[in-house]
């Protein structure tokens, strides 16, 4: 096929949505299939086979755009819209395969164009907007309604994780497939590159966050937890990678104010090459997220190293591990400090529970079977192209 994929994001960068793309267009190339990609200004180049990049360049570029919505965001979606609509004169597309708010740009040129469109579903924009802005929360209602419309009229649906497919599945009138995210890790990574015990001078027990440090992630509630652990773990060290400036900022001076800042390293951002080397070294890794539902990419990377975690008991971690897999806790600080204990305390405990993990990730979560499953999704799409003469009809049809 021929695709014309937007991608509304910084392109390439080193955090999940933009690694979820890479995973596809690799996917993608593999199949054989021709994909002119439009994406913003800002990223890191990356070639494939039959994969074509094009950017936006709007006057006055913000030179960062953060995770989530942020102005600068809609500002650049202009720019793509306008250069999408010039892509799609010029060129002849099969389909459009629209990540996120991009969607709503492929629904209206399709309204014109018969092209059917699929969704790329990473979040919910409803969820993120009234999480993020109270004063949104009694338009709640209408924000679902608005962000139903495109998946009324897409070819597919393609959400990354089982909450947002029900979601879908309330709307699509063509087909919903998940297509989960993967285990960034490999088993040919390096030995560390930074010991965190030696440059940190940790003797006792090491936990461990990796991420960025926004409201959503919790990483309040993981250090007022940390600072309500028992005395028996006082020698416990608290390590942090991730995180912008003011963030890192902003959390030195809470765990002053609670008391454990000496034990509290916030370490700013990593490598992504390195994630591995860093998760290794930890006795818990710890996803103390409180808001959204989708499940973070890190999390099946956590999964996949070898070392128990202790996660928040909320849809966006208990649709993919059960308590099977990792020690889930109430998002509560004495509740998640109670569990980051008793695993402290049992070491067998925590070696089943990481065991168990790692062979659910090899098993659904690795980028096999992420592979696997992107080739069933464009099989069945193109074949659905190819026997359904209805389906460019309906797929602009809400």
């Amino acid at each position: 096929m021929r695709i014309l994929f937007l991608a509304p994001q910084p392109y390439f960068q080193e955090r999940g949505t933009t690694i979820a793309i890479d995973l596809l267009l690799k996917t993608l190339a593999q199949r054989g299939d021709t994909v002119d990609v439009l994406t913003f200004h800002v990223g890191e180049n990356r070639e494939y086979p039959n994969v074509t990049l094009s950017r936006v360049a709007p006057p006055f570029a913000p030179a960062t755009i953060t995770p989530g919505f942020s102005w600068s965001k809609i500002y650049c979606d202009v720019f793509l819209f306008r250069d999408a609509i010039k892509m799609i004169r010029r060129e002849r597309y099969d389909l459009v395969y629209a990540v996120e708010e991009a969607v709503f740009m492929a629904m209206v040129m399709g309204k014109f164009t018969s092209i059917p469109y699929v969704f790329d579903m990473d979040s919910s924009m409803a969820d993120q907007l009234v999480e993020r802005y109270r004063w949104m929360r009694p338009a709640a209602s209408v924000l679902r309604w608005v962000e139903s419309l495109p998946m009324r009229g897409a070819l597919a649906v393609v959400p990354m994780c089982e909450y947002l497919a029900q979601q879908a599945r309330r709307h699509c009138n063509g087909s919903v497939h998940v297509l989960r995210d993967v285990s960034l890790l490999n088993d040919r990574q390096s030995a560390a590159r930074e010991d965190l015990r030696r440059t940190l001078h940790i003797d006792g027990p090491l936990l461990l966050y990796i991420g960025n440090l926004k409201a959503y992630q919790g990483v309040d509630l993981l250090l007022e937890a940390f600072a309500a652990l028992p005395e028996t773990h006082a020698d416990a060290h608290l390590a942090i990678i991730g995180g912008a400036e003011d963030d890192v900022a902003k959390y030195r001076r809470k765990a002053e104010a609670l008391g454990v800042e000496a034990r509290t390293h916030l370490l700013g951002p990593r490598p992504v090459e390195a994630l591995g080397d860093y998760l290794r070294q930890a006795d818990l890794l710890i996803s103390p997220r409180i808001s959204g539902a989708n499940t973070p990419m890190k999390v099946y990377s956590y999964l996949d190293s070898g070392v128990a975690v202790v996660a928040t008991a909320l849809p966006t971690h208990t649709q993919v591990m059960t308590e099977e897999h990792a020690g889930l806790a109430a998002p509560e600080p004495e509740a998640m400090a109670q569990t980051i204990a008793r695993l402290l305390d049992d070491p067998e405990e925590r070696v089943r529970l990481a065991a168990r993990a790692r062979a659910l990730v090899r098993r659904e979560h690795s980028r096999e079977a992420f592979r696997r499953s992107a080739h069933a999704v464009f099989n069945e799409i193109e074949s659905r192209l190819t026997r359904d003469p209805l389906a460019k009809r309906m797929s602009v049809e809400p």
